[in-house]
């Protein structure tokens, strides 16, 4: 219903004005701190899966030749050892709650060391097998490399740093994926008040 005020008209129906609606834009870059710990743990979890190939070989060879049962059992718990530090490189918040030593860099990096000195430990006599020998000391070296840098991170404070800019991550997301939840339920809404209009 419309009016004559002289000069102007003016109508009584509300009009309906279309904001802009700023589109989802491009996600914000990963942080590149958190990228490099990403992909040191899963350069740790390699090595660590190493030491378990080369303690699951040594134990299997110790009870079939009988050459030694106590060597055997030692490998089996270094298996054992070793699977933890791969799962806790996953950084599974339900293992990592009943395991709060694993959450601190320091707490792994001596893990890591225990795997790779007792991948390290009890030489055998291989004969031939040289090649085994040689995989063996890679991986324990190599994981205990691992562990010194996970214990000097750990000093210096790298945890806490990973720590709060994963924190930051994930709060940033869950604003992201809220904000999306909210653009979505609007244009719901607003089909809906089409649909009554018409």
């Amino acid at each position: 219903m419309e009016r004559d005020t002289g000069e102007v008209t003016v109508s009584s129906q509300p009009q309906r004005v279309d904001s802009v609606r700023p589109g989802p834009g491009p996600r914000p870059r990963p942080d590149p701190f958190l990228v490099t710990c990403r992909l040191f743990g899963f350069v740790t979890a390699v090595a660590s899966i190493l030491c378990i190939a080369v303690n699951v070989y040594s134990a299997v060879r110790s009870f079939k030749h009988g050459y030694d049962v106590f060597d055997g059992i030692f490998r089996c718990y270094a298996v054992v050892i070793a699977v933890i530090v791969v799962v806790a490189e996953t950084e599974w918040e339900f293992f990592i709650k009943f395991w709060k030593v694993l959450e601190y860099s320091a707490g792994r990096g001596m893990l890591q060391i225990f795997v790779a000195v007792m991948t390290r430990a009890y030489p055998e006599e291989y004969g031939e097998r040289n090649d085994l020998i040689l995989l063996r000391d890679i991986a324990s070296y190599f994981l205990l490399a691992c562990g010194a840098i996970y214990i000097i991170s750990g000093l210096l404070c790298f945890g806490f740093i990973k720590r709060a800019r994963l924190a930051k991550e994930n709060s940033r997301e869950q604003a992201i994926n809220d904000l999306q939840e909210l653009e979505r339920r609007r244009e719901e809404l607003e089909a809906l008040l089409v649909q009554e209009r018409a």
